[in-house]
C-alpha cells in the first residue's frame, strides 16, 4: 500500500506539468508568432515478482508474469512548429512566413536570437527592429524621405523616395532554419537559440531550399487551438483528482490496517 502511495504521487507530479504546460499555451493563445508546446510521459521502471516465460512446472511456463509499475515522469516537452494562421494589418513591415524558417534578431548582447514574429517596426535611425528594439539581421535601414516600402516573397526590400519613379532596393532578409526545431531553447520574448540538439542555423533565401516565402502586411499568429487545449486541460484535472484519490485510498486502507487488533 505504501508503493500506491508514491507512485500516485508521481501521477500527481505528472499531471501538474501537464497542467502547467497547457496554461502556458492558452496564455499565449494570442501571442504573435508563438508555438504551442506537448508535455509527453514515460511510465518508470517495474518491479517485478515473476518473469514471463519463467518455468512453473516441467512443462509449464508463466505466459505474462508479474511486474508491477512505480509510475510515471516527464520526459519532454515539445515545440510544435505548424504553421499558425495568419493576421492581415496593413502595416508594411508586418511580415509572415508561410512554412519554415525563422527571422533573425540582434539581442543586446551582440548573440543571435531566431524568432516567427515578425511584426518589425523602425527606430528613430530609421533601422527595421521588432517590438523589443532588437534590430533584424542583416541590418536594413529604411531611408528617411521613403514614399512606400515593399517586401517581396523572397524576403527584398525596396523602397521608393519621395521624387523618384523607381524603387530602390535597400536590403535582403534572410531566413534561418534548422535541422531539428523542436530542439531550439526557449529565450522568452518570443525569442529562440540555437543548441547542440536544433543543430546549426541554415542561412537562406525566402522560398528557396525548403525555406517559407515571405508575406508582407501580415503576422504570423499562435497556433494554439484553444479547444483542443480545454479538452486537456479538462483530462488533466480529471486524471489529477484520480491520482489524489488513490492517495485517499491507500491512505484509508493504512488506516484500517493499523487499527487491527488481535
Amino acid at each position: 500500500m505504501i508503493r500506491s502511495l508514491y507512485t500516485a504521487a508521481t501521477g500527481m507530479l505528472a499531471q501538474q506539468t501537464q497542467i502547467d504546460v497547457t496554461s502556458n499555451n492558452i496564455a499565449n493563445v494570442n501571442t504573435i508568432g508563438y508555438k504551442k508546446q506537448r508535455a509527453e510521459f514515460a511510465d518508470l521502471f517495474y518491479q517485478v515478482a515473476e518473469y514471463a516465460g519463467v518455468q512453473s512446472g516441467e512443462t509449464l511456463g508463466s505466459p505474462t508474469g508479474i511486474e508491477v509499475g512505480l509510475g510515471s515522469r516527464p520526459t519532454a516537452i515539445t515545440k510544435q512548429f505548424t504553421q499558425g494562421n495568419f493576421k492581415e494589418t496593413g502595416n508594411n513591415l508586418d511580415m509572415a512566413i508561410t512554412g519554415n524558417g525563422f527571422f533573425q534578431v540582434e539581442l543586446p548582447d551582440g548573440t543571435t536570437a531566431y524568432t516567427r514574429n515578425g511584426a518589425f517596426k523602425v527606430d528613430g535611425n530609421g533601422t527595421i527592429v521588432n517590438s523589443d528594439g532588437y534590430k533584424l539581421l542583416p541590418e536594413i535601414a529604411i531611408p528617411e524621405n521613403s514614399v512606400t516600402v515593399a517586401v517581396g516573397t523572397d524576403g527584398q526590400i525596396s523602397v521608393l523616395q519621395a521624387g523618384e519613379t523607381e524603387p530602390n532596393q535597400v536590403g535582403q532578409i534572410e531566413l534561418v532554419n534548422f535541422i531539428n526545431p523542436a530542439g531550439l531553447h526557449s529565450l522568452g520574448d518570443n525569442n529562440y537559440s540555437a543548441t547542440i540538439a536544433s543543430g546549426d542555423a541554415l542561412i537562406g533565401t525566402a522560398g528557396l531550399e525548403g525555406l517559407g516565402q515571405i508575406k508582407q502586411g501580415f503576422v504570423e499568429m499562435s497556433n494554439v487551438q484553444l479547444v483542443e487545449e480545454l479538452t486537456d486541460l479538462i483530462t488533466g484535472q480529471r486524471a489529477y483528482e484520480a491520482n489524489s484519490k488513490a492517495i485517499t485510498t491507500s491512505d484509508e486502507m493504512l488506516q484500517t490496517v493499523n487499527g487491527l487488533k488481535r
